[in-house]
């Protein structure tokens, strides 16, 4: 049996998929697909071979690509993603996530703020109003990249329990399949608030949320102020920044199969570049759930590294041993193939990579 991996990619200027089937040693370049359209996120069905593909902007509109010939041919629908008549448009999809049973059921994360949900494959969406019938939600605000839903975390086993996390304001739960909806920040900081305001309840600026593997309440954040873990499904947060080099950064990701074993690539801070800290790129990895790091430098520029790597740049595959990769601001895209280890890069010139996920095929 041959494993194909395929690296799925959004950019600013469309969607690219990478290919190797000769165990990571090789790369195909295909693309650019969706009408080179703003892309943000790319996601893959490896049981269907279907891939999605959601973006757009204020000149385009938001819509959901679709491809079920492994980016051969694509089509593209905004049916239903739309908010009510007098409400603010909808700018664009920026993220994607499948529904845990895998009968096709998609949810969409939208700018300005919102979730919806497809049950025909992203033909057709509809919109799920809980979220933005919240109580908080006459105080969210944008954050240097809008008010956006950037990050969809699905319970393995339970299709109505989900997360979502909102740049700015935070980590809502969900245990109705989006009904009602519970702010789950306790524990994270808002150092751009007053001091007696910086643990509030809602409003805190969440950079990336992602999921430990087998552990379906340990969670991982990313914010703009500091480095967070979870194991009781968000409810409760501590930090896990000492030991990194920056509290600040965008991207995060889980070991396919680890829960202890969590990838950031942090950046030099908020206000001073956000670029790789000392001009010099590491990518940082705990194995003991953040007690301690470690950077990963091996093939890594060195010297005169500026560039930065958004939220959702960073992502694991699921082969032994895993493979993790990131792409840049600048268009380059860098790959592991032991876990971070040693790394090389493998594409360059790329626009702005805004994300990367993975997709493993058995033929």
């Amino acid at each position: 049996m041959a494993t194909r991996i395929l690296l799925l990619i959004g950019t600013k200027k469309g969607a690219f998929i990478f290919e190797s089937s000769d165990g990571r040693r090789t790369w195909d370049l295909r693309g650019p697909f969706c009408e080179t359209w703003p892309i943000n996120h790319v996601i893959g069905d490896p049981a269907a071979g279907t891939i999605w593909a959601g973006g757009g902007n204020e000149w385009f509109g938001p819509a959901v690509w679709r491809s079920d010939d492994l980016g051969a041919t694509w089509s593209h629908s905004s049916q239903g993603l739309a908010y009510a008549a007098g409400e603010e448009p909808i700018r664009a999809v920026w993220s994607l996530a499948p529904a845990p049973r895998g009968d096709g059921a998609l949810y969409a994360g939208v700018e300005p703020a919102g979730l919806f949900r497809s049950d025909d494959r992203g033909a057709t969406w509809s919109h799920v109003p809980g979220l933005r019938e919240h109580p908080s939600r006459a105080h969210w605000q944008p954050g240097g990249g809008g008010l956006i839903l950037h990050s969809l975390v699905r319970h393995p086993d339970d299709d109505r329990q989900l997360w979502v996390a909102i740049s700015t304001a935070g980590a809502f739960h969900s245990a109705d399949g989006g009904a009602t909806w519970e702010p789950r920040n306790h524990g994270t900081r808002c150092d751009f608030l007053p001091e007696e305001q910086r643990y509030p309840e809602f409003g805190q600026c969440v950079h990336c949320l992602v999921a430990a593997p087998g552990m379906p309440d340990r969670l991982y954040q990313q914010n703009h102020c500091g480095m967070y873990r979870s194991d009781d499904g968000g409810r409760h947060w501590q930090s896990i920044e000492d030991g990194l080099p920056s509290s600040f950064g965008f991207p995060a990701a889980a070991h396919p199969r680890d829960p202890n074993t969590l990838y950031l690539l942090p950046l030099n801070g908020d206000a001073v570049g956000r670029t790789v800290p000392d001009g010099a790129c590491a990518v940082w990895r705990t194995r003991d759930a953040g007690a301690s790091w470690q950077d990963l430098r091996d093939g890594l520029p060195q010297r005169n590294v500026f560039f930065g790597v958004l939220r959702q740049a960073m992502a694991t595959d699921v082969l032994e041993p895993a493979g993790v990769y990131f792409g840049t601001g600048s268009g380059e895209l860098y790959a592991s193939a032991d876990e971070g280890e040693s790394w090389r890069r493998i594409a360059e010139h790329l626009p702005t990579v805004l994300s990367v996920e993975t997709l493993v095929l058995e033929d």
